[in-house]
């Protein structure tokens, strides 16, 4: 079973379609996934569903035809020793239900090659870029960059693993008026150090921090200092160290000051001119995006010559596709939801697909503590930092929790929950049943070689029950690639390790007959590696002892 039982599936499932209309049903509607009620078979498809509105047909007729070539198919593939039966169900699904010899060879195939047996070259080694965090050097990273960065470098663990060659950048805005402003904050409160009485502007960062960046100064001397650049590179080292402790490294950090003194704006908007969409109107240079489906036209080039914050990002795109990616992801927050069209019409003037742009949307989190929202403004230095959440529930859980929802949905994260060390803290329970399967291990010592065992010794329900989640991993590997999303493997480990755990207080696994002793082992071993998988893949540790 190399590879994954419904890739072959959903194959014979397009030969039959064509076989029985002739290719009318549209390739979209070819899917295979998982029942929502696993009383409805191991895998589903709702494909005669999708096709009635084409086929003008009633979906279970059309199930009927497709399951008649469908089962022809399968008795003359090596297929059909694991299909134990195909049924059509409800409204018109079709379901299969898979048989022993496939759970058993599952089973023997995760012994033998580890995680390895999960993989599947998807990517087929296409360059991916992830650009995530990308936080303006102004101050700590707070929990909205904390979940970006979560996010982001467990979908590239997801990419990676799933064959795309992946690589993670943080693009630095290290010039421009919020540096400004931060400099002058930090020059403005040195001055109240040296004992000068000042106006502090409403709309500078007041947060603690920037005493701290006077107070160093003040000892050091701020003499022919430039306030701006100082700042700024304090506190990208505080963000590099934070990334660092919270287990996220970028392989490039892209300064924005080093793209506009490179020439690379200039060269975009050459390029621009010479295709026709750039033009001048008011004393500004516009970009005509509403050729590529944007609602207005946009400025680039402001009427006293600045840029727009949308001209660098031409250049910077323009660049990402010139060092050989083909596919770019950027984690932006809720704040620039609109401004993904103009991206995208960027590109696309510039000559790029713009489908290979992937914009996601990553959504804010609330923090709380003792059951209530911490309240949060950024530059008042009001707001729960990375730092502290780290320093509060650790990385484990961190990041484990800034994971436990869709990406476009809202986080609440409960710092008190995340520091219990019992069943109700998400991370704690996957993680034990990693340590307790481990000691199960330890305690059973020599009991020869597991890929050996019987297989078919496994027959209680919750001994399938677990293989048969073990056998999902790639199937939920598979909908985070497409989503972009590696929200699902956190849900994925909860149910691996209630499954586990259902079956260990119902079973005895040690002191029984030597042949099944030896499958419930090979059962806990498979289980432990889906479980140290899929947490290295969020970026979280298995522990051998809790």
């Amino acid at each position: 079973m190399k590879r994954h039982i419904q890739d072959r599936l959903l194959e014979l499932l397009a030969a039959a379609a064509r076989d029985a209309f002739a290719g009318q049903i549209p390739e979209e509607a070819l899917r295979v996934d998982l029942p929502t009620d696993v009383r409805f078979g191991d895998v589903t498809t709702n494909i005669a569903l999708q096709a009635s509105r084409v086929l003008k047909a009633n979906p279970r007729q059309i199930a009927q035809e497709l399951s008649v070539s469908l089962r022809k198919r399968i008795d003359e593939s090596d297929l059909k020793r694991y299909i134990q039966d195909i049924k059509i169900e409800g409204a018109g699904f079709i379901n299969f239900y898979f048989a022993r010899p496939y759970f058993q060879e599952l089973l023997k195939e995760i012994l033998i090659d580890k995680e390895e047996a999960f993989k599947v070259d998807f990517g087929r080694g296409e360059k991916a870029l992830i650009e995530f965090v990308s936080a303006n050097p102004t101050g700590p990273l707070s929990v909205a960059h904390a979940r970006q960065a979560a996010v982001g470098d467990a979908l590239a663990k997801v990419l990676d693993f799933m064959g795309f060659a992946v690589s993670r950048e943080y693009y630095l805005n290290d010039e421009g008026n919020q540096i400004n402003i931060l400099g002058n904050s930090v020059r403005l409160r040195l001055q109240e150090l040296l004992g000068e009485t000042v106006v502090f502007p409403e709309d500078h960062y007041q947060g603690d921090y920037i005493y701290d960046m006077a107070r160093t100064l003040k000892e050091k001397g701020a003499q022919g200092i430039d306030f701006a650049e100082y700042s700024s590179a304090y506190i990208l080292d505080i963000i590099r160290k934070e990334l660092d402790d919270f287990g996220v490294a970028f392989d490039y950090w892209y300064s924005q000051k080093s793209l506009r003194t490179s020439g690379k704006i200039q060269q975009a908007f050459d390029l621009l001119t010479e295709k026709g969409f750039l033009y001048p109107q008011d004393g500004a240079t516009w970009l005509k995006s509403t050729a590529f489906g944007d609602d207005k036209d946009r400025v680039v080039i402001k009427s006293d010559g600045s840029y727009t914050y949308l001209a660098p990002d031409i250049a910077y795109h323009r660049d990402k596709f010139a060092r050989g990616f083909s596919l770019l992801i950027n984690l932006w927050g809720p704040d620039h939801h609109g401004y993904i069209n103009r991206l995208k019409a960027a590109v696309e003037a510039q000559g790029f697909d713009p489908k290979g742009v992937q914009i996601l949307i990553v959504q804010l989190a609330t923090i709380f503590r003792d059951g209530k929202p911490v309240q949060m403004s950024t530059r008042r230095g009001q707001y729960i930092t990375l730092r502290e959440v780290l320093d509060e529930v650790g990385k484990d859980a961190a990041r484990f929790f800034f994971l436990m929802r869709r990406t476009s949905s809202h986080l609440d994260f409960d710092l008190e929950v995340a520091k219990r060390r019992n069943s109700e803290n998400p991370v704690y329970y996957v993680q034990y049943a990693h340590a307790r399967i481990s000691s199960i291990l330890r305690s059973a010592q020599s009991s020869g070689n597991l890929a050996e065992c019987d297989a078919a010794l496994l027959r209680e329900p919750e001994e399938i029950e677990l293989i048969k989640k073990l056998g999902q991993f790639t199937y939920v590997l598979q909908v985070c690639v497409h989503t972009l999303d590696p929200y699902m493997v956190t849900v994925y480990l909860q149910e691996v390790a209630e499954r586990f755990h259902r079956f260990y207080d119902r079973h005895r696994v040690l002191g029984q007959e030597s042949g099944l002793t030896l499958a419930r082992l090979a059962l806990l071993e498979a289980a432990q590696t889906v479980l140290r998988t899929g947490l290295g893949l969020l970026g979280v540790s298995s522990p051998d002892k809790m």
